[in-house]
């Protein structure tokens, strides 16, 4: 590479985008003291970090976890767990989402725990395994009403006492899905919660030995604390939130991650002006229209077009035109004293003002969960330390 082209060590920092997200580790740390302090002292914490831990980085989330005392995690793929591997994490990892054959060697390779939603999977588990990986731990999925990944419960029995847990399976959990543990009428979830006990009742009757029985996501988790047995999968929850519609709610939360850029160029405009692509918004006065280095590549959806607010300075400027693939534009003319390089907050606080991920989602039609897993690796994580 020619030298005139390749900057100095001491610029590198100028290639990083004005565009972070701040992870703060204190409140991941205060979200898992306010969960463990409303769980029973035999319930285990199986913390999941799939979809690089919800946007916020998943190696981070998990070994800052794990010197809290996290022993077991969920991912949803064999790659997301290799990447905790390889990162160095020791604890149990559970693969949550489908196996396909060609990834049971890796599976093996990274010690990956499986989920087991048919018997397929479980057979040919089974056949690769070598004799020192025997017993191999596995946990089973029940399908109570999620029309998802799992086995039909009349089904169960036949499986878990079949040659598959004499020797080369052993059975570590049974699991299921709460499909509608957010919504404000009860009655599907206490639904799957008996149907879900009723199986376990029956297969413990059986003599089948059930170490752990798991059902809670975080909505389980908040409104209802009978589905919180002997193990529970907080996602939302760890990141400081709670889905919007759960019945109780009584932990205090702190969202853990904040989004922010700056003020890259400030354009006077005209009355009448049409502003981005489309032109589907027109100043309606003299305006002062701020860019910031922000679109859809970057996980900032497009349906905020025209929606939603970003802060600067202390006080609320609204998104104006339509979000691009890079940039956004938003309305300072409100906000006098703005400029380039200003510090812009799209999820968080300043000042008096605050963001939250879950006012987003209102703004785009949609829920926390999409507006945080979508941030995306062009924006960069910085993690401040527990304290």
């Amino acid at each position: 590479m020619n030298a005139s082209l390749s900057p100095p060590s001491a610029y590198v920092s100028s290639y990083l985008s004005p565009t972070i997200a701040t992870i703060d580790l204190s409140a991941l740390a205060h979200n898992l003291t306010e969960l463990r302090q409303s769980l029973d002292l035999h319930c285990t914490i199986l913390a999941i970090v799939k979809s690089d831990g919800y946007g916020h980085g998943s190696t981070a989330v998990a070994e800052a976890l794990a010197k809290l005392g996290i022993t077991k995690f969920g991912v949803s793929t064999i790659q997301e767990g290799a990447t905790l591997r390889e990162a160095g994490l020791q604890e149990t990892i559970i693969v949550l989402g489908g196996i396909f054959p060609w990834q049971i060697k890796d599976l093996l390779h990274y010690q990956l725990t499986p989920v087991i939603s048919d018997i397929g999977i479980a057979q040919q588990l089974a056949r690769e395994l070598s004799p020192q990986h025997m017993p191999f731990p596995v946990h089973v999925k029940v399908d109570t009403g999620m029309r998802r990944l799992g086995f039909e419960p009349a089904s169960l029995s036949e499986f878990l006492t079949s040659d598959l847990f004499q020797g080369p399976l052993l059975l570590k959990s049974l699991m299921t899905h709460l499909a509608d543990a957010d919504n404000p009428d009860p009655s599907f979830t206490i639904q799957q919660l008996a149907e879900f006990q009723s199986i376990a009742h029956h297969l413990r009757q059986q003599g089948i030995m059930i170490p752990y029985l798991h059902s809670a996501n975080t909505a389980g988790i908040v409104s209802y604390p009978q589905s919180h047995m002997d193990m529970v999968r907080p996602g939302l929850l760890l990141y400081g939130y709670a889905p919007k519609h759960s019945l109780v709610h009584n932990l205090s939360l702190k969202p853990v991650l904040s989004l922010s850029t700056k003020v890259v160029q400030i354009r006077p405009v005209t009355a009448g002006e049409p502003l981005s692509y489309n032109g589907i918004y027109r100043t309606s006065r003299p305006s002062r229209i701020g860019i910031l280095p922000i679109g859809y590549a970057h996980g900032y959806n497009r349906m905020l077009s025209n929606q939603g607010h970003v802060l600067v300075g202390n006080m609320r400027a609204p998104i104006v035109g339509r979000v691009c693939m890079d940039m956004t534009l938003i309305d300072l003319t409100d906000i006098p004293g703005s400029q380039a390089g200003d510090d812009v907050v799209l999820i968080g606080q300043q000042g008096t003002e605050s963001i939250s991920a879950t006012d987003v989602a209102t703004w785009q039609h949609s829920i926390t969960y999409e507006v945080l897993c979508n941030i995306g690796p062009r924006v960069n994580r910085v993690y401040d330390p527990i304290t």
